[in-house]
């Protein structure tokens, strides 16, 4: 039988392996794998679509309903292009932190977990603990779903606490969403007679000025009692990138941009995706007046579906009881797999070491502080299991 590591050592184990979301991340699920079964924990794998990826799960303790599932992602943002002091593929301690691609986001809590989980085997827990490590989460979420249905088959948990970095304090709320790749398609002819073609640039900017227009009424409105806790109290949408055009004197051919809305709860995300393809097609019906072969075409990258406080909810009372956090609960605008859970019947909290704001950021760190936190909130949770 292996060592037991430490939450540290599992900590440096997990940052080694770049996991960039454009990337595998099959080294780090053959650690972990590995690492459970030397320790007498059977783990299962859910596959991508082409092999490249996996998540991983496992149960330990008896096979009985009424446990607890520790949710994290494995994959991590991209470091290029930014300006690291610290190596960003290995941990480094430096003023009572750790660097580190992934330390906060979320690697941190994904080492806590595994350590948790080789704790509560050795414990011989009453009450059984889920692990479960996803693929994808930075790229929309969309690793979660197929996963939690392939959990399907274990028996089913009471409560789900997924990681994400909260501060160690209980996040019972967070907006949803839904994003689009846009692609105007419009007509080239010389600038001189702009009005006889189409240009996709300039029809695509009356799309963006619709976003515009949209996010000015909806942040002058009086928000919702769901939405009044968050930063904006409002769903909105943005647009983050934007390319088109061959000169300047003619009309672009070809305009592509992203576009996102982060809904709040209350509202449904598909709601917003209807308006925004009614919005895109009464554009293209103006463009072709103009010229037949113009359109805007939009495709659906992803949706999210919004995570709604839970009156009275199990896992926000667990990790109350684990963290001694006893003030209001809070509401995040960026979105997690919680909601992906929730929507499958799950009480689910968010609450994980960490802060967000260094989240992406060049020279990411989790302090060793909160890092200590999480691991006696963890050895609190398998405490509470083996009683």
């Amino acid at each position: 039988m292996p060592d037991r590591l430490s939450p540290r050592a599992i900590l440096d184990r997990l940052v080694a392996f770049p996991t960039v979301s454009r990337d595998s991340n099959l080294p780090l699920i053959d650690w972990v794998e590995d690492y459970l079964a030397g320790h007498g924990i059977t783990a299962h794998r859910h596959w991508n679509k082409d092999g490249t990826k996996a998540a991983l799960f496992a149960h330990v303790g008896p096979e009985t309903e009424g446990g607890v599932v520790l949710s994290g992602h494995t994959d991590v943002v991209p470091v290029d292009g930014q300006d690291w002091t610290h190596a960003p593929w290995e941990v480094t301690e430096a003023d009572g932190k750790l660097f580190g691609r992934g330390t906060t986001d979320m690697k941190g809590f994904d080492a806590l977990a595994i350590w948790a989980a080789v704790e509560a085997q050795h414990a011989g827990v009453s009450r059984p603990l889920q692990l479960a490590l996803s693929y994808d989460e930075e790229i929309g979420c969309t690793g979660a779903p197929p996963l939690i249905a392939a959990m399907a088959d274990l028996p089913r948990a009471s409560a789900v606490i997924v990681g994400e970095p909260t501060g160690l304090s209980p996040v019972t709320g967070h907006k949803g969403g839904v994003s689009f790749e846009v692609h105007v398609h419009g007509y080239e002819v010389h600038s001189s007679i702009l009005h006889t073609g189409v240009s996709a640039i300039m029809w695509g900017a009356k799309l963006i000025e619709w976003a515009n227009e949209l996010n000015d009424r909806l942040l002058a409105a009086e928000p919702s009692a769901l939405a009044a806790p968050f930063d904006p109290p409002c769903t909105n949408l943005h647009v983050g990138r934007i390319s088109g055009g061959t000169a300047h004197n003619i009309t672009a051919k070809d305009c592509t941009f992203l576009a996102g809305f982060r809904v709040v709860p209350g509202e449904d995300p598909q709601d917003w995706r209807r308006r925004f393809h009614e919005a895109a097609a009464d554009l293209t019906r103006r463009m072709q007046a103009i010229r037949p072969e113009a359109w805007i075409e939009v495709r659906d990258t992803f949706s999210l579906p919004t995570f709604v406080p839970e009156e009275g909810g199990e896992a926000e009372a667990l990790a109350r009881a684990l963290t001694g956090d006893n003030g209001p609960a809070g509401a995040v605008s960026f979105g997690t797999e919680a909601s992906h859970f929730q929507a499958a019947g799950y009480s689910a909290v968010v609450c994980g070491p960490g802060d967000i704001a260094v989240a992406h950021q060049p020279d990411e760190f989790i302090t060793v502080a909160q890092f200590e936190g999480g691991e006696r909130m963890m050895q609190r949770l398998v405490e509470h299991l083996a009683r």
